[in-house]
């Protein structure tokens, strides 16, 4: 068993300064019972009075203000470079932490070292409803996110080997960061938002790496806080609340991840359930956002992108 007790933890957390999450989600790092951990902000709100805000009121953190929109995948792995811990907890702004979620959630790294991302209990903001107890690959090749919007009831309060992690409250090992790192990106930047922490899960799965899920970290998670309209906060079937191009992200993103991941048996296998899926989602395209079929068309130079990632992964030991 493996003691991760005086271990470095850097936590990264990307912001577009959108209302006050940023400040309520340090309130809750700087008050963790974990001995200070690393701290680094990536600042893509391209406001120099918020970066100049966040300095003064934070000074003990690094902060990475961006000139340009990163999006959230090249923003992480700018903050996963600029790191030096052995464990990286990646955070959307809108998280706050339960005191307690570092010091919870690396007793499940100490379980196995081959263990390489953990999931605690992501909660609503309500502290009632449940946001996600681990990610899992759906036969419709989607994230399918446990206990998504049902009540707790205590029904997901035992340990156990996942999937994957939820990518608003994302704790990996870096070794396993490293090891499925893709040239010089561990997160695919051709993603910019969506599905990233399924392609993350999925590509550590194939090269050896396993998920746990600890109910006692606990997190707080306002969903779709920085990508969607007030009256979709919290709500689900995310795709209605999403402008033009974040909902092409979604769309592109899904192809990517099970071009770059899945088997060749596993992708007929679930070819029937991949096309049903499909049906139903680009019915609702035609006949309520038929403009994203043209604009569609213009991402398909993602896919040629894709194949030649997996070649890429299949290099590492993958697929």
């Amino acid at each position: 068993m493996e003691d991760t007790s005086n271990k470095i933890v850097s936590i990264i957390v990307v912001t577009c300064g959108v209302k006050n999450y940023i400040k309520d989600c340090l309130n809750s790092l700087k008050t963790q019972s974990y001995s200070t951990p690393e701290i680094i902000v990536i600042d893509n709100s391209l406001n120099s009075n918020f970066s100049q805000e966040i300095n003064e009121c934070y000074p003990g953190i690094k902060l990475y203000s961006s000139p340009r929109n990163l999006f959230y995948c090249e923003a992480l792995n700018i903050g996963i470079k600029m790191s030096r811990g052995d464990f990286i907890l990646c955070l959307n702004d809108d998280v706050i932490l339960d005191r307690n979620f570092i010091k919870e959630a690396l007793k499940g790294f100490d379980i196995d070292e081959g263990i390489g991302m953990i999931s605690g209990k992501i909660l609503r903001s309500d502290g009632k409803t449940i946001d996600s107890t681990g990610l899992f690959l759906s036969i419709w090749r989607t994230a399918k996110e446990r206990g998504y919007g049902l009540r707790d009831t205590g029904r997901y309060e035992r340990e156990e080997y996942i999937f994957g992690v939820n990518g608003a409250v994302s704790f990996y090992r870096r070794k396993m960061l490293e090891d499925i790192k893709i040239e010089l990106d561990y997160f695919d930047t051709d993603y910019h938002i969506f599905y990233e922490d399924l392609d993350v899960a999925w590509r550590g799965q194939n090269l050896g790496w396993k998920a746990y899920y600890v109910p006692k970290a606990i997190a707080y998670h306002v969903r779709g806080a920085t990508v969607r309209l007030d009256y979709g906060i919290d709500k689900p079937y995310a795709r209605r609340y999403l402008d033009n191009n974040l909902h092409l992200d979604l769309l592109k993103n899904r192809y990517l991840a099970f071009i770059k991941n899945e088997s060749g048996l596993s992708f007929f296998l679930h070819l029937p359930f991949i096309l049903s899926y499909d049906i139903l989602v680009w019915i609702y395209i035609l006949f309520l956002k038929p403009n994203l079929i043209k604009e569609s068309l213009l991402n398909l130079k993602y896919l040629k992108s894709a194949f030649q990632k997996r070649k890429l992964i299949k290099k590492l030991g993958g697929v």
